[in-house]
């Protein structure tokens, strides 16, 4: 454990160190936060649509920002580039799962994610008024379904990285990993708003999990019961996708080539 306490602090000190390539993440986010407030306050200014008021869309926005916003220090181009240049040779022979590393990675940047959300959210609020919270059950389950989101934010991105073992460039796999998850996961619109059978698909998917699950938690559009089971299926992603990316890396290991062998 000593080795990922290691990986956990030295993140969290590039993550300072970086701070400026942190900030433009993070503005990215952010200005998609402030054009869907701007286009989802006209579009509700006189009437719900499809249940959503405009106090809940706020509150809804405000959810799909912070789950965008953790796990952003991951450092996907990173990891990629190691791959792609064969530097990856060095962290497999490090004394430490390559996995588990690079989740300790994850965490480590973690509170400054935290303490970013907290900023905006509070400016948000203080401009566009307040929100109403779940009572303690429904608060309890969202903190539950905000905690599962780390790792399963982790390791999507995490096994879409890997992919480097079989392109030659990053970019397109990044592309595409982000117009999945944005639609499917409800970061753009609440997945209400799709087809029936897209919107069940999304919902029961491991991207769904990522934006729609805390958000219908914490705005009580789903009983405690109904929001169990989408936990259920959040943690049940997980150790889905964490076995999996296991598999995922002894196949990608075979196609490691280092100096010719």
């Amino acid at each position: 454990m000593r080795g990922y306490r290691a990986l956990v602090r030295a993140t969290a000190r590039a993550a300072l160190a970086y701070r400026f390539n942190l900030l433009l993440g993070l503005g990215a986010v952010l200005m998609q936060l402030v054009a869907l407030l701007a286009v989802w306050r006209v579009i509700l200014a006189q009437s719900s649509v499809n249940g959503f008021t405009w106090p809940q869309m706020r509150a809804y926005l405000l959810v799909a920002f912070a789950a965008g916003t953790v796990v952003s220090v991951l450092g996907d181009f990173r990891m990629a580039f190691r791959i792609l240049d064969g530097n990856v040779a060095l962290d497999i022979v490090k004394p430490v799962d390559y996995q588990k590393a690079r989740f300790a990675e994850a965490v480590g940047g973690l509170w400054i994610e935290l303490i970013l959300i907290g900023v905006v959210a509070g400016v948000t609020l203080a401009v566009t008024g307040g929100v109403e919270t779940p009572a303690g059950p429904g608060l309890a389950l969202f903190a539950v379904s905000m905690l599962l989101l780390v790792p399963l934010k982790f390791l999507i991105v995490y096994v879409s990285t890997l992919a480097c073992f079989w392109t030659q460039n990053y970019i397109g796999v990044q592309w595409a990993r982000l117009a999945v998850v944005n639609l499917l996961s409800g970061a753009l619109i609440p997945l209400v708003y799709l087809p029936g059978w897209l919107a069940a698909v999304a919902q029961w998917s491991p991207f769904g999990g990522l934006t729609s699950t805390p958000a219908l938690i914490f705005l009580g559009r789903v009983d405690l019961a109904h929001g169990a089971r989408l936990v259920a299926v959040q943690l049940g992603w997980v150790l889905i996708l964490w076995f999996g990316a296991r598999l995922v890396w002894r196949a990608a290991l075979r196609r490691l080539t280092v100096n010719g062998g």
